[in-house]
């Protein structure tokens, strides 16, 4: 982000002075213009996005969505958390959590005034990724002195965000990918892949139980109408084969053991 220096006191410019997709936010009335992102940060943008708005604890989360925090200020964090209602317009308030992401020339100055009068304006987390130089994350909270997660170390935003995740997943997509996919997991009800794994192997097993059961059941029928002479038509082992209920099967082998012709088994099922 680019910015021209501008004077100390107020602007004459307002948030409703400013449409949607203009590019530019508001500092104390004065317009703060936002350069078009590069191709080394759109990327991680859009990752960031993907990890934080999926966790299973966040209901609302935007990209570049505009906060009006007063009457001459409108700032757009790179990626927001909390607070992006579904309607058009300029958003009251500020998000829980705000991501920037921060690449060669960025406007040092501008970014503390925004983290600033985010934070100001009742923003609870801050996150700055830095794309140029070492990677890190810088985290700032009110009235705390600012901290940096290297990669390798954890990111979490207690209240906010059920999991914590690695700091590359914020920029490096194969991170990314895992944090998204355990996150859109737990929204479905499993803690991670190895848990649905094991539902499916479960699953089988219930299956394969069900399975014996039902092949014990009908090959006991098959032995009874076998032993007592009564011969199936092609029509009665497709039937006795094809058949998943055990209610009914033992209903048929009941019948086999008393009934005079294999017809009359199924034939009395039928009614």
């Amino acid at each position: 982000m680019q910015a021209r220096r501008r004077p100390a006191e107020r602007g004459p410019f307002r948030p409703e002075h400013l449409r949607s997709g203009a590019p530019y936010e508001l500092s104390n009335g004065h317009p703060v213009y936002c350069a078009p992102t590069g191709g080394r940060a759109s990327g991680p943008n859009h990752l960031g996005s993907s990890v934080v708005g999926w966790d299973p604890a966040v209901k609302e989360a935007g990209v570049d969505t505009g906060y009006s925090l007063g009457p001459g200020t409108l700032r757009a964090p790179d990626v927001a958390v909390g607070n992006v209602p579904d309607r058009p317009g300029w958003v009251k308030g500020v998000p829980e959590l705000a991501i920037e992401y921060a690449d060669v020339g960025q406007d040092e100055e501008e970014l503390t005034k925004k983290i600033d009068e985010l934070l100001a304006a009742g923003t609870k987390l801050l996150w700055v990724v830095r794309l140029s130089g070492p990677r890190r994350v810088e985290v700032h909270e009110p009235r705390r002195k600012v901290r940096v997660v290297l990669p390798g170390q954890l990111l979490s935003a207690p209240g906010i965000l059920k999991n914590a995740f690695p700091v590359e997943a914020l920029y490096d997509r194969s991170e990314a990918e895992k944090a998204t996919l355990t996150n859109l997991l737990q929204r479905r009800g499993y803690e991670d892949l190895d848990a649905v794994l094991a539902a499916g192997r479960e699953e089988g097993r219930e299956e394969g139980r069900e399975e014996g059961i039902l092949e014990g059941k009908r090959d006991a029928l098959r032995r009874v109408l076998d032993r007592r002479g009564l011969r199936l038509t092609k029509s009665a082992a497709a039937k006795i084969a094809s058949c998943r209920s055990e209610r009914e099967l033992d209903g048929w082998l009941d019948r086999a053991l008393v009934a005079s012709s294999a017809a009359e088994v199924f034939r009395r099922a039928a009614r």
